[in-house]
């Protein structure tokens, strides 16, 4: 709501100051309702412009979500939204560049057919008619408009959801494009296309100018011409419009350009990959180690291969954290695209990606790996509730598999009594995945008489050729393991009775239908005054 009403805000307050501001009295007469429009709308880029950058600075988020400053629940519930406010600045800086250059298409036409006799330092045009397209490819402003346009249409195509999943090389590319749009962007102003009049006070907007007369004057400023005062002390002066854009953006980009410096500093060092491990499904897990690298359950890093693309970043989310005893940390990465196939032929060339049950550990010379962050997530949040109900879906364990790792690990100083956890695979090998983990929890929490603090389900939803896990130290999961998929409203009331009048964390990181289903049953279920907070982890 902040949002909205600052964009609503900038776009009337740029509006009212143009149609009615006396410095701009000529412009609006010549151009109209158009002058107005182009400007609010500016304004409101300026703003999304400046926004849209500090979304993306994951260094500074992370490090405002650590600090005691941020202590509530909800502002670091806020700061994971920070993609999602990516992508509505993204999508209002998109809008309002339509409403800003079709104003200015209506600008460029009212300069050539309103060219201005009396004010020449007012017109853009050379001459009365001269043709608009030819105005927009000799100016600063229409030259580099389009190529403003151009980027922004790149941008745009390549962020849509269908390119992103199927070729996440072009979207990386394209989006890194934003560099040249920021450029370009200073540069927009420069010309200084629209001018306002400097000396108001001395030729007052509609004044009778001295070689002329009240009958030529138009009808609108007859009662002005009434008064002996109304003579102009000397012809009016312009000057170009004062540029804002660099005022709206320099703050951010620089801050970002910090960030991007020292996030290149801190990932500098390349990582020593320890082993890397072939699970089923096309699933590889990665144990690495770096110098001095700390992470909090639930964050995730940026892996970065030169020997597979220089300047391609992928996220991925820690599976297993560094600790006082081991310093290891690892990932798990499932092969979906033309990056993770390269990469894995980087680690496994000689490996055949076939279905196993057991994984096979490689021993070889790896490629040179680095890393940036560790960044934080909404999934760092499991820990601040009393209950905690965490549903992954396939690949979409990863975030929590850092907090099963931790409660294994004997973690201690959070707040968390209860852990709910809810795992759908379509296939039964990819519990195989984190078998080994779910059973030595749950033979730890056991050990420890807490069987009721670590409460799993397992769902198998494709029934084709089912088998169960045989082996004799998976049976803690094959006495949990469920076919077909789960009912939410029924396991959601179930957690409500078991945890009266207590506010609960739902944890979702799978399929938008899982997602979106959990989000409208958490945003209406109110059993037994049980409150149901959602929190989304998104890989795309």
């Amino acid at each position: 709501m902040l949002w909205l009403g600052a964009n609503a805000w900038l776009f009337l307050n740029t509006f009212l100051l143009f149609s009615t501001g006396q410095q701009y009295h000529y412009l609006y007469k010549m151009l109209g309702v158009g002058v107005c429009i182009s400007r609010a709308s500016a304004s409101v880029l300026n703003l999304n412009c400046s926004l849209v950058l500090l979304t993306m600075c994951r260094s500074v988020l992370t490090f405002i979500r650590g600090t005691h400053v941020v202590s509530s629940r909800k502002t670091r519930r806020l700061l994971d939204k920070s993609k999602t406010f990516h992508v509505g600045c993204g999508i209002a800086v998109c809008l309002f560049s339509v409403v800003h250059v079709s104003a200015h298409m209506v600008n460029v036409v009212n300069f050539s057919s309103r060219y201005s006799d009396d004010f020449p330092a007012l017109n853009l045009a050379r001459y009365r008619g001269e043709d608009p397209k030819w105005i927009i490819l000799t100016t600063i402003p229409g030259v580099t408009g389009v190529l403003l346009v151009l980027i922004l249409l790149l941008m745009l195509i390549s962020s849509s959801y269908c390119i992103r999943v199927s070729n996440y090389e072009i979207f990386w590319y394209t989006h890194n494009l934003f560099i040249i749009f920021y450029i370009i962007l200073m540069m927009h102003m420069v010309g200084g296309v629209l001018k306002y009049q400097s000396n108001i006070e001395a030729h007052p907007p509609g004044c009778l100018r001295p070689n002329q007369s009240s009958a030529e004057q138009h009808v609108d400023d007859l009662e002005q011409l009434e008064d002996d005062n109304s003579r102009c002390k000397e012809d009016a002066h312009f000057e170009p419009h004062y540029p804002q854009t660099w005022l709206w953006v320099s703050g951010p980009l620089c801050l970002y350009c910090v960030e991007r410096l020292y996030r290149f500093i801190r990932s500098s060092a390349p990582v020593t990959i320890v082993t890397v491990i072939r699970h089923p499904c096309d699933v590889i897990e990665l144990r690495m180690l770096k110098k001095d690298f700390k992470a909090q359950p639930g964050q995730y890093i940026v892996l970065n291969c030169p020997s597979v693309s220089s300047f391609e970043n992928h996220p991925f989310t820690l599976t297993k954290c560094p600790t006082v005893n081991k310093e290891t940390f690892g990932i798990h990465l499932r092969v979906v695209g033309d990056w993770t196939e390269r990469f894995t032929q980087q680690l496994l060339p000689q490996s055949r990606m076939d279905l196993e049950i057991l994984p096979m550990v490689q021993q070889r010379a790896y490629p040179k790996l680095y890393i940036d962050g560790p960044f934080g997530s909404p999934s760092e949040e499991v820990f601040n509730y009393d209950v905690s109900l965490c549903v992954a879906g396939g690949i979409g364990v990863t975030p929590f598999a850092c907090v099963l790792h931790a409660l294994l690990d004997g973690w201690r100083g959070f707040r968390l009594q209860r852990l709910y956890f809810v795992w759908v695979c379509r296939e039964l090998q990819s519990f195989y995945w984190f078998a080994e983990l779910l059973c030595a929890l749950h033979q730890k929490l056991w050990e420890e008489n807490r069987p009721d603090y670590f409460n799993l389900k397992l769902y198998v939803s494709q029934v084709d050729n089912l088998q169960s896990m045989s082996e004799e130290r998976f049976r803690p999961l094959s006495s949990r393991m469920l076919v077909g998929r789960p009912r939410w409203k029924h396991l959601l009331d179930e957690i409500g009775k078991s945890n009266k009048h207590k506010r609960v964390g739902v944890f979702c990181c799978g399929p938008k239908g899982i997602s979106r289903t959990l989000h409208r049953l958490c945003n209406s279920a109110r059993s037994r005054g049980t409150t149901f907070e959602f929190n989304k982890e998104s890989f795309s």
